[in-house]
């Protein structure tokens, strides 16, 4: 195996280890940065329930407050005005939900599933608990949840506190076997948004390959450059030297000098072949002389 072949299997060896370990660490880096992605999402889609919730709160509920006498609206609720904004949105969004999950509802659509059903479970056992978050399987791929604690207020008592308590027009929409029971600052639910992470871990995959790609590439460039500059210093004199030597070695004393420029370390191999080629010249004339005499 010559030098060149050496040469480029030893780089070619450091490369890939140095390129496989990179490549880990940063696909490493790229995965943290997509559930970052995500988890940011998934923050800005529960500001913006909360900002509907407080909005239907405090501009729509009084506006509607003559006509809950005969008829309950649905939409004077904050809780239902956030879930249906959200719905809408999942029309161009599907992978993207969001539930106020309650595990005694009064409208059937927010009862919570047995995952949603866990998590207020944790709320209730751990009062401290102010948000969960974490990855779930969906069948559309991962999924990263943000939930946080519903717990019922004063004024959710006037319709949730006992059925003969509850507005009547309440009762006539929802029945009274559903929605009942809550005690004030109780755990009954919990707001949960969903958000995919296979965009972001798309995106974070595109990277690595393009990362990969220069890396090749650069690695390409270099190992070009280096085998020019080997090339030019080292094999092309060396080789050279060799063949000249050779003539030399055969008694061919008409062959050129050895060159003694280059690299100082050819130049010096260069200097000291043609001290060698001039002490056998002094050799082969001093034979011949004593085979004259």
């Amino acid at each position: 195996m010559n030098l060149l072949a050496r040469v480029n299997l030893a780089v070619g060896a450091v490369f890939a280890v140095g390129a496989v370990t990179a490549a880990l660490a940063c696909a490493s880096i790229l995965r943290s940065h997509a559930r970052e992605e995500a988890f940011a999402a998934a923050g800005l889609m529960m500001d913006g329930a909360i900002a509907v919730r407080a909005y239907t709160a405090a501009e729509i509920v009084p506006l509607l407050s003559a006509q809950m006498h005969s008829e309950f609206l649905p939409q004077s609720v904050p809780s239902y005005a956030a879930t249906q904004n959200f719905l809408r949105l999942r029309e161009n969004h599907p992978d993207y939900t969001y539930k106020e999950a309650t595990l005694n509802p009064t409208n059937p659509r927010d009862r919570a599933a047995d995952w949603e059903g866990d998590l207020i479970q944790r709320f209730r056992n751990e009062s401290v608990l102010g948000e969960l978050s974490g990855e779930r399987d969906t069948p559309s791929g991962r999924s990263l949840y943000l939930a946080r604690p519903i717990r019922a207020e004063a004024e959710c008592l006037q319709c949730h506190s006992l059925p003969a308590a509850a507005p009547a027009t309440v009762i006539a929409r929802y029945g009274s076997n559903n929605g009942f029971g809550w005690q004030a600052g109780e755990v009954i639910g919990a707001q949960v948004v969903s958000v995919p992470l296979a965009a972001a871990e798309a995106k974070a995959g595109a990277a690595l390959k393009i990362l990969i790609a220069a890396l090749i590439g650069v690695f390409a460039v270099m190992m070009l450059a280096l085998n020019l500059v080997l090339y030019a210093m080292f094999v092309r004199p060396v080789t050279r030297i060799a063949a000249l030597a050779d003539r030399l070695s055969l008694g061919d004393l008409a062959a050129p000098e050895f060159a003694s420029s280059g690299s100082p370390e050819i130049a010096a191999l260069g200097r000291s072949l043609n001290r060698l080629r001039k002490s056998l010249e002094k050799a082969l004339k001093l034979l011949g002389g004593e085979g004259g005499a």
